[in-house]
C-alpha cells in the first residue's frame, strides 16, 4: 500500500482523532479511523493501526476496543478529567465576576480541548456568559500571576487602586498614588478575588479587590508583616468580614429563632456553638469584624435575630436604626393624613 505524504505524523494524528472523535459513548471503527487519517494524507493498514493504538498508551491515552457486530469499534477511556469535573470548572469560571467575559470564553475553550468534540458541545451548552456581571479589567489574570510571584519571591508590590464614580467611570483612589503592600495571600469571597496584604504605614493587615488593582509592579523591598499575618486565620477571614468590609473584630452574641439555624450554619460553619435559650430561640457567639455590612446582615434577618451583646455593638445598631428612621420619616403633614 502506498504511503501518504504525511506518514511521519501518523501517531500524532491518530491520537488527535481518537481524543477528538471518541469518548465513553462515541466510537470509531477501523475503517472510520482509516478514513479520518486519509483526511491528513496518511495511509494506514489495519495491522499497523492495531499496534499504533497500543502505542498511544505511551502518551497516556488509553484506547479500548469492543466487539460491534462482526467487527470492533474503539474509543478513548479514562481521560484526565471526567466530564462532570469539567462542568464544575466551567460553572466556577463563568460565575466568577473577576474574570472578564473574553477571558471566560477563552478559558472554557481551553477546557473543551480536554474532551471529545461531542462532550465539548455538551460543555458549551451549559455556558451562559453574556449578560452576567463581569469585571472589565482584562489584566486580572496577569495581576494574580504577579501577586503569586511576589509571594514566592518574598517581595512587596505596588499598585494603583480604583473605584467607580457616578459617571460609571473608573476613578483612581488617593489621587492615583501607588499603594505599597506586602502580599501574603489571595482569598476568594462572594465571586471576587482579594489580595490579603500588610500595609506597613497603617501597620495592619488589609484586603484589596484584585480586579480593582491596576499597574501592579514587583518591588525590590522585602515583605513585612509576617507576624501580623500569622495572627489571622485565612479560612475564617471572610466569615468575619461581611462582604469583605473591614471593622473592629469583636465577639458578638446573637439571639436567633430556631428556624434560622441553617442561616447561621451556612454563614459561620458547623463548628459554631448554638445554645438553646428557650423553646423557640438559641444564642450564638461569633467573632466578626463589626461593620455597617454586618449590622445590615442582621437587619435582613428581621425580628428573627437580635444582637444582645456587647453593649457598644448594640449601641451602634440603635444609632443606625435612628438614622434610618430619620431618613425615612414622613413629613409632618403626611403623618396627619395617614
Amino acid at each position: 500500500m502506498p504511503k501518504g505524504a504525511n506518514q511521519k505524523f501518523k501517531l500524532y494524528r491518530l491520537a488527535q482523532i481518537m481524543c477528538e472523535k471518541t469518548d465513553e459513548t462515541h466510537y470509531l471503527t477501523m475503517p472510520e479511523i482509516q478514513k479520518e487519517l486519509e483526511k491528513y494524507d496518511i495511509i494506514a493498514e489495519r495491522r499497523s493501526l492495531y499496534e499504533s493504538l497500543k502505542d498511544l498508551e505511551e502518551f497516556g491515552i488509553e484506547v479500548e476496543g469492543e466487539r460491534s457486530g462482526r467487527g470492533y469499534r474503539y474509543h478513548v477511556i479514562g481521560r484526565q478529567f471526567e466530564l462532570a469535573e469539567l462542568k464544575l470548572l466551567v460553572d466556577a469560571i463563568q460565575s466568577s465576576k473577576f474574570i472578564t467575559e473574553k477571558m471566560t470564553n477563552r478559558l472554557i475553550g481551553k477546557l473543551e480541548t480536554l474532551v471529545s468534540q461531542h462532550d465539548a458541545a455538551d460543555l458549551r451548552r451549559q455556558v451562559f456568559v453574556s449578560g452576567r456581571i463581569k469585571t472589565m479589567n482584562e489584566t486580572v489574570y496577569y495581576s494574580v500571576d504577579t501577586i503569586y510571584n511576589a509571594i514566592s519571591q518574598n517581595k512587596k508590590i505596588k499598585f494603583q487602586y480604583y473605584q467607580w464614580n457616578v459617571k460609571k467611570e473608573p476613578e483612581l483612589r488617593h489621587g492615583g498614588a501607588y499603594y505599597h503592600i506586602s502580599p501574603w495571600g489571595l482569598l476568594w469571597d462572594h465571586e471576587n478575588y482579594y489580595l490579603i496584604g500588610y500595609d506597613s504605614r497603617a501597620e495592619q493587615i488589609r484586603h484589596y479587590r484584585v480586579d480593582k488593582m491596576l499597574h501592579i509592579l514587583l518591588s525590590e523591598e522585602i515583605r513585612e508583616g509576617k507576624e501580623e499575618f500569622q495572627k489571622i486565620d485565612m479560612a475564617s477571614y471572610s466569615k468575619k468580614s461581611f462582604g469583605m468590609f473591614g471593622g473592629k473584630e469583636q465577639s458578638v452574641k446573637l439571639l436567633v429563632e430556631n428556624s434560622l439555624a441553617g442561616v447561621i450554619v451556612d454563614r459561620f460553619g458547623k463548628d459554631v456553638m448554638m445554645i438553646p435559650a428557650d423553646a423557640d430561640h438559641f444564642t450564638v457567639s461569633v467573632d466578626v469584624q463589626v461593620s455597617s455590612q454586618f449590622i445590615s446582615w442582621v437587619f435582613a434577618l428581621g425580628s428573627q435575630a437580635k444582637i444582645v451583646s456587647p453593649k457598644n455593638v448594640v449601641n451602634q445598631v440603635r444609632k443606625k436604626i435612628e438614622k434610618l428612621a430619620e431618613q425615612y420619616a414622613l413629613p409632618i403633614e403626611n403623618r396627619r393624613e395617614n
